[in-house]
């Protein structure tokens, strides 16, 4: 298999010296993993108020503009850019609807612990399968991984893995959200880890 992230760094290195198309097409290939970053720090207060797709467009044209600005040189540290600039976005979006100063600053660290849930449960997928969390991490960015491959499913089993182990929600609010019965959400989990493993692996 290709080595992912060496690709990554090429394609920084390219972006820098700005050949055609290529900053597009390597901030492009993030949008996956910024729209499960959004989607999980937009709190249930601002459900239907703000929109995740919304917030990631944002996001990738702010580090189009400012990709100048970008000293890394690796897929992680280009991660970390973009999730701080996504994190600044989503406290704006916060302070437009008034909020008290103490829900912003939860909800940007709330941001940043995503990202490490994210590694942690992709991790932990991949330690079932043998392999090696640590190894794989230096090949690739986990949570990238994860949201490209949660991308790849279904909207119902990319929904309860998210509901459940994501955002860490107990078996009756995932049931309650998704209209269905504790029990039988709890087969369609088992079932779309299943499905997502394999997703993984091909990446990795």
């Amino acid at each position: 298999m290709d080595d992912e992230s060496g690709l990554v760094t090429n394609l920084i290195e390219e972006a820098r010296q700005g050949r055609s198309g290529t900053l597009a097409r390597l901030l492009e290939s993030y949008r996956n993993y910024l729209r499960l970053l959004a989607r999980t720090g937009i709190d249930d207060s601002l459900q239907g108020k703000a929109d995740p797709s919304d917030l990631v467009q944002e996001t990738l044209g702010k580090a189009y503009e400012r990709f100048a600005q970008f000293r890394g040189q690796t897929e992680a540290e280009l991660a970390v850019w973009l999730r701080q600039i996504l994190a600044r976005n989503l406290a704006n979006l916060v302070r437009r609807y008034r909020m008290a100063r103490a829900r912003q600053v939860a909800r940007d660290r709330s941001l940043e612990e995503v990202l490490d849930a994210s590694s942690a449960a992709l991790g932990n997928l991949i330690a079932d399968h043998g392999s090696s969390p640590s190894g794989l991490a230096q090949r690739r960015e986990l949570s990238v991984v994860l949201a490209d491959a949660l991308a790849d499913l279904s909207d119902d089993h990319r929904e309860v893995i998210v509901l459940r182990s994501l955002e860490e929600r107990d078996w009756n609010e995932v049931a309650r959200r998704m209209g269905r019965t504790a029990g039988a959400v709890r087969l369609l989990w088992t079932r779309a880890l299943k499905q997502l493993r394999p997703l993984i692996e091909k990446r990795l």
